[in-house]
């Protein structure tokens, strides 16, 4: 029983050593002027603001997930970035909170509707024959 323990508490030790060395190697690559890390379940979120050369500021959110590689007998983090920029922060934290609130209410929006008939029409124009174009290019032998 006791040698289960051991190999339990060694087996944590080890985990906490690895989301601590996580932690420092993502600060050293930080060169950030806010950060925030949010653990969730085998997931990290941090939420990290930077500046451009400019001085515009903008933020960056990573999610770190915890992966084994089988080939190489080890772990390790594989990390997805999105990178928000000043002039998207209103439209993004609108569409956040809608996606939240439809999840806790499952209310739509007032303007669902309405900006879901605007995302498609500017997506494809019906007057633009570009798309069509492209789409011909594509069965067009490569010379």
């Amino acid at each position: 029983m006791q040698i289960g323990k051991i190999v339990t508490f060694a087996a944590l030790f080890k985990m906490k050593i690895e989301n601590m060395t996580e932690e420092r190697d993502y600060q050293n690559e930080h060169d950030g002027l806010f950060s925030k890390a949010v653990k969730a379940g085998k997931r990290t979120y941090f939420f990290d603001v930077k500046e451009t050369k400019g001085e515009d500021k903008y933020i960056t959110i990573t999610e770190s997930k915890r992966r084994f590689d089988n080939e190489l007998n080890r772990f390790f983090y594989e990390k997805h970035k999105i990178f928000l920029y000043k002039e998207d922060f209103e439209k993004v934290s609108k569409a956040l909170g809608d996606a939240i609130n439809f999840i806790a209410t499952g209310e739509y929006p007032a303007d669902y509707h309405e900006e879901e008939e605007k995302h498609f029409n500017a997506d494809v124009d019906s007057t633009d024959k570009s798309v069509d174009k492209w789409f011909e290019d594509l069965n067009k032998p490569i010379e």
